[in-house]
């Protein structure tokens, strides 16, 4: 063990035993050494022990492998930035120690050396790869507390929202189940079929996200309304279709919301999520394409989760009898890709109601 506790290596490469060990005499108080006799030895050594070495004294003219095409490989791997290397050399032309310095070599070292002042020099750069290597831990780990610190913002935020809009479902007489799998399947359709291509997956995270808030503008519905068993007359259903529009107002007017990289496509959502592909739905008459993807299949699968769900003004359906009145038009019309994809899901969709659609 070193006197001071250090486990840092010095990794010699020369083809000279003698040069090496005049080398290793100066060093070893202060530093484990490694030996190589050419570049090829000294690659080896790099890729075992690379982690440990803390500086390269490294000849120029040896067999099998040359020290600059150590330097070469060393540059194109990335390791002269954080190993140091010293040229030790007595045969050093202007052509080599302009290639030396370009590749990122530390110093070019004259031999015969003197050992003080070829200590000093080694020593002063390989204190300052040190302090650059702490420094760089110390700001890697600021980084990783920032990131654990933004995860917990994140999951906060993700609570705040899911909370509120899972109130306003029990408000309206619903499961609080229901905004749960309304994320799941729409993250699963995003993820699991070809309607989530082109989308990268923080964005299919947001979306998600927004999918929880669809029903946000039930909040400005009044009770008598949101939770009457029987039919709704045409002027209350009117009442009732305003949630959408309510939806992106209320998404627009908390600050935070605005801020919050989902709120593009929670807005969209919130307003669009009843709109039908013959332009039949509301509040804007969108139809075909003009609808959203991830508006669609919140659509979709509300629907979905409404027929097989109990609610006040019905019984649950069994999954076999609302796909068949999705598929017939029952509940409007839908893209014809989206119910291809939606049918060819729906299997795996039923595990995210754990043993059946509530009743």
């Amino acid at each position: 063990m070193i006197p001071d506790g250090r486990t840092e290596t010095i990794l010699i490469v020369d083809d000279s035993e003698i040069n090496r060990a005049v080398l290793a005499n100066i060093f070893s108080p202060y530093y484990r050494i490694e030996e190589a006799e050419n570049g090829r030895e000294a690659m080896d050594r790099l890729r075992k022990n690379g982690g440990k070495i803390c500086a390269v004294l490294l000849d120029v003219v040896m067999p099998v492998m040359d020290g600059m095409e150590v330097l070469r490989r060393m540059q194109a791997l990335g390791w002269l930035e954080r190993i140091p290397v010293f040229l030790i050399t007595s045969e050093a032309e202007d052509r080599t120690l302009r290639e030396a310095y370009s590749l990122g070599v530390m110093d070019v070292i004259a031999k015969p050396v003197i050992p003080f002042v070829v200590q000093r020099r080694i020593e002063s750069v390989i204190e300052l790869f040190r302090a650059r290597k702490s420094l760089r831990s110390q700001v890697e780990q600021q980084q990783t507390e920032i990131f654990q610190q933004a995860q917990q913002i994140i999951q906060l935020n993700m609570g705040m929202i899911e909370a509120l809009s899972t109130a306003i479902e029990f408000r309206s007489g619903e499961s609080g189940g229901h905004v749960r799998r309304i994320h799941d399947i729409t993250h699963h359709m995003l993820t699991c079929t070809e309607l989530g291509d082109g989308l990268t997956a923080e964005e299919i995270t947001q979306i998600s996200l927004a999918a929880i808030m669809h029903d946000v503008g039930k909040i400005a519905i009044p009770d008598a309304i949101l939770n009457k068993p029987g039919k709704l007359t045409p002027a209350e259903f009117e009442v009732m279709k305003s949630h959408t529009v309510q939806g992106g107002l209320l998404l627009q007017r908390i600050p935070q919301m605005r801020d919050h990289a989902a709120f593009a496509y929670a807005y969209d959502i919130a307003r669009h999520h009843h709109e039908r592909w013959d332009g039949r739905g509301y509040p804007d008459g969108l139809r075909g394409e003009e609808i959203s993807v991830w508006a669609q299949i919140v659509s979709l699968a509300d629907v979905y989760d409404a027929l097989v769900s109990r609610r006040v003004y019905k019984d649950a359906y069994s999954p076999e009898t609302a796909l068949k009145m999705i598929r017939e038009g029952a509940c409007g019309a839908f893209n014809p890709r989206l119910l291809r994809c939606f049918f060819g899901a729906e299997p795996q969709l039923r595990r995210f109601y754990e043993g059946g659609p509530e009743t």
